[in-house]
């Protein structure tokens, strides 16, 4: 098996200026896809409760589906860094509670890092995590976990005082020992100002250009999930109408009696017919070889 991506490489990146790619993938085939366009970092997010599973929100993922969801995407690479998003209500109660499902993400699910929620609030926890050799990805501004707090998907760090509050939650978590962190929905100054105080990689999603990486979520790129595509995604694909114009040419080719043709289906040839002996017409299988005379 190759080399997977490490943290090392990451950090390596942000000191020579290359800008870091991180994309979202959820299970085999997308994950390998992934890594087929050279992704070095896939972030097997929550955000698969909603585009993957139909919940509203990234509230109700379980640390099962997480795990179901990390195997598979591992399954499906060789040199991506798979970072494994820890659930809601995985790591808040205790660190000790955070340590057991977290190593459940490495052991378990074969991930090379985890990805957590919150600033200074979640230090302590982080802080263990990574002393009991498990690399942690922060993740501040807007942190889907806690939609219902913010009152809604939100920008965060709009006021001086916000922005002062994420900037030292940001180098809570380098002290911490957190390798990288993402900045979600914060205005660009702000992700600016973080990015140059800290040393670790910011990975960025609906946080400007400033940014050491970027990061976005494979369905609404792809064009996947139609039902919202949010300010700060792109759509590089359309992918979800091709799909649905090619089953309803699949579906209109079978009522039509079109497929399947002859060249999608098995044809039995017909058995060749028995030889028969020049000698005494005696009928034998081809395939049988003939009985040595007896003395």
């Amino acid at each position: 098996m190759d080399k997977r991506v490490s943290i090392t490489d990451l950090k390596a990146m942000k000191e020579r200026g290359e800008k870091i790619v991180m994309f979202t993938a959820y299970d085999y085939t997308g994950a390998h896809l992934v890594e087929l366009a050279g992704i070095p970092i896939i972030l097997v997010g929550d955000t698969l409760g909603m585009v993957m599973l139909g919940y509203d929100t990234t509230i109700p993922v379980t640390m099962e589906e997480m795990l179901h969801h990390v195997k598979a995407a591992v399954r499906g690479t060789t040199k991506t860094h798979i970072v494994a998003d820890m659930p809601f209500g995985s790591y808040q109660a205790s660190p000790s509670e955070a340590l057991h499902n977290a190593a459940r993400m490495l052991k378990e699910g074969g991930a090379q890092s985890v990805k957590l929620e919150g600033g200074a609030r979640v230090a302590e926890t982080v802080r263990l995590l990574v002393e009991s050799g498990i690399p942690v990805m922060g993740h501040l501004g807007l942190t889907p976990q806690s939609v219902n707090q913010f009152g809604g998907y939100k920008v965060q760090g709009k006021t001086p005082a916000a922005a002062v509050r994420l900037i030292n939650d940001a180098v809570a978590l380098q002290e911490a020992g957190a390798y990288a962190v993402v900045l979600e929905c914060v205005p660009v100054h702000v992700a600016k100002a973080i990015t140059e105080k800290i040393e670790i990689p910011t990975i960025g999603i609906g946080a400007g250009w400033h940014c050491d990486g970027q990061v976005q979520v494979f369905h609404d790129l792809l064009g996947l999930y139609t039902e919202f595509l949010p300010k700060h995604a792109k759509r590089y694909a359309n992918a979800g109408a091709t799909i649905v114009d090619a089953v309803r040419a699949y579906a209109k080719d079978v009522r039509a009696g079109r497929f399947p043709t002859e060249k999608e289906s098995f044809v039995a040839k017909p058995k060749p017919a028995p030889k028969q002996t020049r000698e005494a017409g005696i009928q034998l299988e081809s395939s049988r070889p003939a009985r040595p005379p007896r003395v």
